[in-house]
């Protein structure tokens, strides 16, 4: 059978899709997180299967009587001939062997991967990387390879992410947080040392006490108040601004944004979340 078909291939294709999944999650781009999370899923999926046989794969809804005889093990075809299971069928015959529960949500996943779900995808597919995580590690289950040895440096935000001693916020903010330091590291993390020093020296300088952003140039009145403080994600020093201050706005939320990672927390819950510690009254 085609190399390409192997248990170690889809392996590797379901390791890889699962990453660019992470990094799209982490930079907001929800759209092509479901695009990834559903080929990781598929992938995984039907390394389980091959592994336990090959035949598995085989896509009956395309009538070719000789793809039975080549998944099997004997007859060779050409590749551009060759058809497996699709992702819902695929999950449908995992169910049935019992390496999947019935969930919903894991269905909305595959939905919108295939662009079949009747919503817009980003805010629907920003709650689902449970749903990610809790599917892929059930998979690892069912080919006996431990979760560490799949997501590698994704481990600690994948147990964030399926821990249901937090809530929602909190699994969703320090998942966040250890994209953040991804990234950081991806950014930084290959450079010598005076030159990371060149990035983080202009910043240890800033002042770590509050002040106004500005003065509102229509009431003269000061701007928020606003500081830079140590980013929960990479240490760095990062921007705070408490825009619940601003008396030239309404129903605004407080920010925190850090240049160098990427992480942004919005709001009294995310702070709070991050175990982000401000000073609580800045001098007026």
């Amino acid at each position: 059978m085609d190399d390409s078909l192997s248990f170690e291939s889809f392996l590797r294709g379901a390791g890889k899709a699962a990453f660019k999944a992470m990094d799209d999650h982490g930079r907001g781009e929800y759209d092509e997180f479901a695009l990834h999370a559903g080929v990781a899923v598929e992938r995984l999926g039907k390394a389980a299967l091959v592994k336990r046989n090959p035949v598995y794969l085989l896509d009956t809804n395309k009538g070719n009587p000789d793809l039975l005889l080549y998944f099997g093990g004997h007859l060779d075809m050409d590749a551009d001939k060759i058809r497996t299971v699709g992702a819902k069928d695929a999950i449908k015959r995992l169910r049935s062997l019992g390496a999947l529960p019935p969930s919903p949500q894991l269905d909305k996943l595959i939905e919108l991967r295939n662009g079949t779900a009747h919503t817009t995808v980003g805010d629907q597919a920003k709650a689902l990387l449970p749903t990610l995580a809790e599917t892929i590690a059930l998979l690892l289950e069912d080919i006996s390879m431990p979760v560490e040895h799949f997501w590698g440096r994704w481990s600690s935000a994948i147990h964030v992410a399926i821990d249901k001693h937090r809530d929602e916020v909190q699994r969703d903010v320090q998942v966040r947080i250890r994209q953040a330091r991804n990234r950081f590291e991806d950014r930084f993390g290959n450079l010598p040392s005076n030159l990371l020093e060149g990035v983080q020296a202009p910043l240890r300088g800033l002042r770590s006490e509050w002040f106004a952003a500005g003065i509102h140039k229509e009431t003269g009145r000061p701007g928020p108040p606003m500081g830079w403080f140590p980013c929960p994600a990479c240490g760095n020093k990062a921007l705070a601004m408490l825009r619940s201050r601003d008396e030239d706005a309404e129903d605004e939320l407080d920010t925190f944004s850090c240049t160098l990672c990427g992480l942004n927390l919005t709001g009294v819950d995310e702070y709070a979340a991050a175990g982000l510690r401000l000073p609580e009254f800045p001098p007026t």
